[in-house]
């Protein structure tokens, strides 16, 4: 497995189509920015005709991890963007060894609830939980594979505004620390990643700023009068996600850099 990137125009990579597996809300975005930026894009889901209505029909395929009959459909030569949990493990290898040649280029997206809730910055030298079953699936994808492994902080964005969900209750007031990303940045690292990381390498991904639910719930009532819950305990401090390795090794520039300015973006619109 090589530590570095083979030079290549875009044009070069661009040769292969890019398979998105799990055509959710991650990658309904990432089809988006991939398809503007050139790129022949497949977007996967396990009923494509009802999950991907905004994909048109030729871009579009029907995979599902536990139906084996499913993979054939699947590019012989292709980039893979893994947007689904990589997991069961026997599933996830079974799959590889079918395969006539292993992926061009692969992105697996993660979670950074991989890591503990200590109130401590994480960063991609610590271990993640691998009693976990989906980060069984990504290290192996990343060890055997030379997958690229991309953890992802909480996702917000169109349709999944932040305020609501303090208007719809489903945010405690408390102390404990939150990282959150842009849907529309995690796309944008996907496809900065899949062209210039390192093989078998491994990202956290947020906007570098871990901010506490008061804090958040603070703006909201004095910047758009939504009520404040009531003060609660938290339950674990939370942690706080390091992402310099994202800005300098990778060189990623954040479209949504400030969770305030895009928070007033989603609710003006």
């Amino acid at each position: 497995m090589s530590n570095t990137v083979p030079s290549r125009p875009l044009e070069s990579w661009q040769r292969y189509p890019l398979v998105i597996l799990g055509g959710g809300y991650t990658g309904q975005v990432l089809f988006r920015r991939a398809m503007a930026e050139g790129w022949e894009v497949i977007c996967t889901s396990r009923s494509p005709r009802t999950h991907l209505t905004q994909i048109p029909p030729e871009n579009r395929l029907e995979f599902d991890l536990k139906r084996p009959e499913t993979w054939k459909a699947l590019p012989a030569s292709l980039h893979i963007i893994w947007c689904f949990p990589a997991c069961p493990l026997t599933l996830v290898q079974e799959l590889m060894a079918s395969r006539p040649h292993p992926p061009v280029r692969m992105i697996v997206l993660g979670s950074t609830s991989a890591y503990p809730s200590e109130g401590k910055a994480v960063t991609e030298n610590q271990m993640p939980n691998v009693g976990l079953l989906r980060v069984q699936g990504e290290e192996y994808l990343r060890e055997a594979a030379g997958a690229i492994v991309i953890r992802l902080a909480g996702l917000y964005g169109p349709g999944r505004n932040v305020l609501d969900w303090i208007r719809k209750g489903k945010i405690r007031n408390s102390a404990r620390l939150v990282n959150l990303l842009h849907v529309e940045d995690a796309a944008g690292i996907c496809l900065k990643a899949l062209t210039d990381a390192p093989e078998g390498t491994t990202y956290l991904a947020s906007d570098g700023r871990p901010r506490p639910w008061s804090e958040i719930c603070t703006y909201a009532e004095r910047k758009w009068q939504i009520p404040i819950p009531p003060v609660s305990l938290p339950a674990d401090p939370g942690k706080q996600i390091d992402n310099r390795k994202l800005l300098t090794e990778l060189g990623y520039t954040f479209d949504f850099p400030d969770l305030y300015q895009a928070l007033d973006r989603l609710e003006s619109h």
